[in-house]
C-alpha cells in the first residue's frame, strides 16, 4: 500500500511539473516550480527506495543525507521563484550569492555525515540522533522558508487587488499548508520520537503543489482548453525527452521484466546472469533503433524537407512549399518559410508586372511624342498636295487616265491621313471623367456600335454579364473605346465568321471586376502575347493595321488603375482580359 501510494505521488509530480514547464519553457517561475518538482520527485523517490521495500535492519545514512540536502534545494528553489515571481524578473546573482553561500558548507558537513550521529532501522523500528549542527542546518532552512515567505507578503500587498495579486494569495496558502503538514510529518512528531508519517512526507506536498501549480499557470489548470494550448508548441527538447520516457518505460515494461522473469525464475546462479546480460543487450537494440527512428522522423526528415525547399528556392522556383505539420519549432519554421516563399513569389510576380507595366508606359509616352511629331510634320504638306490633287481634278480638259491616276492618289492621301489622325488620337491625353456606373450598358453600347459592321454580322455573339457585378469608377465614353476597339479586332480575327464571347464577372477577394472578350479566331503566337501591346505592333496583315489600337486600350484601361492582358484560348482564339477595380461605394457596401 505504501510503495503504491508512493508510486502515484511520484507520477503526479512528474506529470505536474512537466505540464507547467510545457506552459511556459522559457518563464523564469515556471523554470523555478519545474525545479521544485524536480526535487519533490528525488525525494520521493528516496522514500520508494528506503521505505519501499524490506527495512529491518539497515543504515539510513543515504536517506538522511538525501533527505537534508534535498530539503536546502526545495527552500533555494522557493527564494528563486520569490525574486523572479510575478514579474518574471532575471535572478540577482548579488543577492543569491549572499543567501546561498552557507551552501558550500552544509552540503559538504552533511555528504561526511556530521548532522547525525545514528540513523537506521533496527529491529524494523526506525531511530535517528541528530548533532547539535543538524539543529542548525534546520534552522537556515526554515530561515530560507520565512525569508521567501516574508517576500511573497510584502508582494502581494503591492499586487493586491490584481491577477497577480490573486497568484500570490493562492501561494501563500500553498505554502501554509505545506509548512505546516512537513513540520508536522518531519519535525514535530519525529521529535517526540514518532516517525510513523516519515516515508509518506513527499504525499503532504502534493496539495500545495497544485495549489502552487494553478496559480502560477493563471488559475487554468484544470481547464481542458488551456491544457490543449499547451501542447500547441512543444519543443523538439521536451518531445525528445518525452520520447525517452516512452520508449524507456515500454521497452522496461515489454521486455526487460520477461528477461528478468525468465532469466531468474529458476534461481540467480551464474547462467542466469548470463542469460540476463546477453539478452538484455540484444533487447537494447529495439528501443534504440526506435528512439533513432522517431528522432529522424521528428528532425532528420523535417529538416531535409525544408533544406530541399529552400535549395528550390535558391533555383528560382519562388513559391515552393513544405508539406509538414509539426507542432514544435521545427513547424513553425515551416510555416514561416511557406509564408515568405510565397510572398517571394507573390512580391516577385508584382514587380515583374510594374516593370513590363513601366516598359510600356516608356514606350507608349516615347511612341506618343513620337507620333504627334510625325503627323504635325506630314499633315502640312499633305494638305498642301491634297489641295493640288482637287484643283488638278476640277480642270476641264484632263483625260481619263490622269483622273484615275489623281482618283488613285487622292485614295492614297486619305489613307495616310487617317493614319496621322490615328496617331494623332494616340498621342492626344484626355482627361478621364469618371462616374460611378455598371460596365454592361457601356459593353452593350460597344456591341450596338459594333453591330453596324456587316463583317461583325457575320459573327456568333454570345454574353455572360454577372447580374450581381458592383459598379465602377470609370469615363464610359474611354472604356466603350476599348471595347469597341477589342471587339473590331476580334472581328478581324474570323474574316471567315466565328463565335465571339464576352464576359463579366466579379471577384471580391481582390476587389475587382473582370470583363473578357474571346473569339475563335487564329490565336496570337506565344512569343507575340507580351508584345501586342507596345505601339505599332501588330499580327494584322500590310495596310491592315496601324498597332496602335491595343496600345491605346492599354493606356486607358492602366489610367483607370486596372490591368489587361492577353491569352490563346481553348477554342484556338485569343482572350483578353480587362481588370477594374470596384468603386469605393461598392466595397463599404459589402
Amino acid at each position: 500500500m505504501l510503495l503504491a501510494l508512493l508510486i502515484i505521488s511520484l507520477l503526479l509530480l512528474v506529470l505536474l511539473g512537466f505540464y507547467v514547464f510545457v506552459a511556459a519553457p522559457r518563464s523564469r517561475p515556471h523554470v523555478t516550480f519545474a525545479i521544485f518538482v524536480a526535487c519533490l520527485a528525488l525525494w520521493t523517490i528516496k522514500d520508494i527506495v528506503f521505505w519501499g521495500f524490506d527495512t529491518r535492519e539497515v543504515s539510513a545514512g543515504w536517506w538522511a543525507a538525501a533527505s537534508f540536502i534535498l530539503a536546502l534545494l526545495m527552500q533555494y528553489s522557493l527564494v528563486i521563484f520569490v525574486w523572479v515571481f510575478p514579474e518574471n524578473h532575471p535572478l540577482p546573482v548579488k543577492r543569491a550569492a549572499m543567501v546561498l553561500a552557507p551552501a558550500a558548507v552544509l552540503i559538504p558537513a552533511v555528504a561526511a555525515g556530521f548532522m547525525w550521529r545514528r540513523a537506521g532501522v533496527a529491529g524494523g523500528k526506525f531511530s535517528i540522533e541528530l548533532t547539535p549542527l543538524a539543529y542548525v542546518y534546520v534552522a537556515y532552512v526554515y530561515g530560507l522558508f520565512v525569508y521567501g515567505f516574508g517576500l511573497l507578503v510584502v508582494k502581494y500587498r503591492r499586487y493586491r487587488g490584481t491577477e497577480p495579486g490573486q497568484q500570490l494569495c493562492a501561494i501563500i496558502g500553498a505554502l501554509v499548508i505545506t509548512g505546516i503538514l512537513k513540520t508536522l510529518a518531519n519535525i514535530a512528531l519525529p521529535f517526540f520520537g514518532f516517525y510513523g508519517l516519515l516515508p509518506i512526507g513527499s504525499v503532504f506536498v502534493l496539495p500545495g503543489a497544485f495549489i502552487y501549480a494553478y496559480a502560477i499557470s493563471n488559475f487554468k489548470l484544470f481547464s481542458f482548453h488551456s491544457a490543449l494550448d499547451q501542447f500547441r508548441l512543444v519543443p523538439i527538447a521536451l518531445k525528445v525527452a518525452l520520447y525517452l520516457a516512452v520508449v524507456a518505460i515500454l521497452s522496461f515494461v515489454l521486455l526487460q521484466i520477461p528477461i528478468v522473469w525468465w532469466s531468474f525464475h529458476d534461481g540467480s546462479g551464474p547462467e542466469a546472469w548470463r542469460r540476463y546480460l546477453v539478452f538484455s543487450v540484444i533487447s537494447a537494440l529495439l528501443p534504440n533503433l526506435l528512439l533513432v527512428a522517431l528522432i529522424v522522423r521528428s528532425i532528420s526528415r523535417p529538416v531535409r524537407q525544408i533544406t530541399a525547399a529552400a535549395v528550390q528556392v535558391a533555383g528560382g522556383e519562388y513559391g515552393a512549399q513544405v508539406e509538414l505539420h509539426s507542432n514544435d519549432e521545427i513547424g513553425l519554421l515551416a510555416v514561416s518559410f511557406n509564408e515568405m516563399s510565397t510572398k517571394m513569389a507573390t512580391d516577385i510576380d508584382q514587380l515583374r508586372r510594374l516593370n513590363e507595366q513601366l516598359i510600356r508606359t516608356e514606350k507608349l509616352a516615347a511612341a506618343g511624342t513620337l507620333a504627334a511629331g510625325v503627323a504635325h510634320e506630314v499633315n502640312n504638306p499633305l494638305a498642301s498636295i491634297s489641295s493640288l490633287i482637287q484643283i488638278l481634278q476640277n480642270q476641264a480638259g484632263t483625260d481619263a487616265e490622269t483622273r484615275e491616276m489623281l482618283r488613285l492618289i487622292s485614295t492614297q492621301i486619305t489613307r495616310i491621313t487617317q493614319v496621322t489622325r490615328d496617331m494623332m488620337e494616340f498621342a492626344r491625353t484626355r482627361p478621364a471623367q469618371r462616374e460611378v456606373q455598371t460596365l454592361r450598358p457601356i459593353i452593350a453600347a460597344a456591341v450596338r456600335l459594333a453591330s453596324f459592321d456587316k463583317a461583325f454580322q457575320r459573327l456568333t455573339l454570345t454574353t455572360n454579364f454577372d447580374a450581381h457585378a458592383p459598379p465602377v469608377s470609370v469615363d464610359a465614353d474611354q472604356i466603350q473605346q476599348v471595347v469597341l476597339n477589342l471587339l473590331l479586332n476580334a472581328r478581324d480575327a474570323m474574316p471567315d465568321g466565328g463565335t465571339l464571347h464576352v464576359v463579366t464577372r466579379h471577384e471580391p477577394a481582390a476587389g475587382e471586376l473582370v470583363m473578357e472578350i474571346a473569339d475563335s479566331g487564329t490565336g496570337i503566337p506565344a512569343e507575340d502575347l507580351g508584345k501586342v501591346f507596345d505601339p505599332f505592333f501588330t499580327t494584322k496583315g500590310a495596310g491592315q493595321g496601324t498597332g496602335l489600337g491595343l496600345a491605346v486600350c492599354y493606356g486607358i484601361v492602366t489610367a483607370h488603375g486596372g490591368r489587361i492582358g492577353a491569352a490563346n484560348n481553348h477554342e484556338g482564339g485569343t482572350t483578353i482580359r480587362v481588370t477594374l477595380p470596384i468603386a469605393n461605394e461598392a466595397k463599404e457596401g459589402n
